[in-house]
């Protein structure tokens, strides 16, 4: 038998000011599933994580996280939840240990030393432990951070935007920890940015103007886009782009370094309008559209909520 969803919600609404920033949003969450949040600045993406886990009431709509129902037992949910806001939240004057026994003292843990150690261990702290706070790399910030999120051993981690401004060094490393934690089976909702990211996640869900336009794993979703794309390398392809943009088929050009991505929903147009346009010197190749092309082209497709 099938275990069931940690996280299953249907229809949720939500409205400020009168503005509606999540619209019809559903979705089903596995246990120990990574699954990626993406989407433009003010997509909703922040709004429907905290409603899934019962920081915000939807207008309507509802469903379960963790077998609890979102809409009247917000509280149980919260106490099995770990959240990692986008901005640094710590005492920056206290060192590395003493803002996690913080942290648990204000949980209630017991055994908060035991806990606070392992934490520490985890996450690779232990050296580090009486360093403040605020001497502390963004890389270092967050591994305090996601400490503090697991001392109360969570079943499932909301992350929201937790890698911006951190090299990739240490966005590597964190994304490491977060697989690990996910083995351990440990349920994780991310919000990013970076299609790096979001190619490490089990599953992605594209959010814009408050709606949900894709969902899926990463193939899934570039398989399901209906997007054709094609390369061009060779002497003039920035001219190219210029040339190219607006012609019929043409919804995307994009320049990376010297090899040009052009891609288009109707592949026959494409292809037509690119045969025009070749020359000695420049190769044509078919390539699979990538990620970002899709969310390129989701985007174009998405009605402004402010409009």
């Amino acid at each position: 038998m099938n275990e069931a969803p940690v996280i299953d919600v249907h229809s949720l609404n939500k409205s400020f000011d009168g503005r509606l920033v999540v619209h019809d949003f559903a979705i089903q969450v596995r246990r120990g599933q990574i699954c990626g949040f993406l989407g433009p600045n003010g997509s909703g993406k922040t709004t429907t994580i905290r409603m899934l886990c019962g920081l915000l009431t939807p207008d309507s709509g509802g469903g379960s996280c963790l077998g609890f129902d979102i809409l009247r037992e917000g509280a149980q949910i919260k106490r099995q939840v770990g959240y990692m806001t986008q901005k640094f939240s710590f005492w920056e004057d206290l060192s590395i240990r003493e803002n996690l026994d913080f942290v648990a003292r204000l949980y209630g843990l017991p055994e908060r030393r035991r806990l606070v150690g392992e934490a520490l261990d985890r996450l690779g702290l232990g050296q580090r432990s009486r360093q403040l706070a605020g001497e502390l790399s963004g890389g270092w910030k967050q591994r305090l951070a996601l400490a503090a999120c697991i001392l109360h051993q969570p079943q499932l981690l909301l992350l929201d935007e937790p890698t911006a401004g951190v090299d990739p060094v240490a966005r590597r490393d964190f994304w490491d920890q977060i697989h690990r934690l996910a083995h351990d089976g440990i349920t994780v909702l991310v919000s990013t940015h970076y299609m790096d990211e979001a190619e490490r996640c089990h599953e992605i869900a594209y959010l814009a103007y408050g709606k949900l336009l894709a969902r899926g794993t990463v193939a899934q979703v570039i398989g399901g886009s209906g997007l054709s794309t094609w390369t061009v390398t060779g002497a003039g392809v920035s001219t190219l782009a210029l040339d190219l943009a607006g012609k019929p088929g043409i919804d995307m050009v994009a320049l990376f370094g010297q090899t040009l991505h052009v891609s288009g929903s109707d592949a026959g147009a494409l292809a037509a309008t690119l045969d025009t346009y070749r020359r000695p010197g420049l190769t044509f190749a078919a390539a699979p559209p990538t990620l970002e092309d899709v969310f390129i082209h989701l985007m174009s497709t998405a009605r402004d909520n402010f409009s």
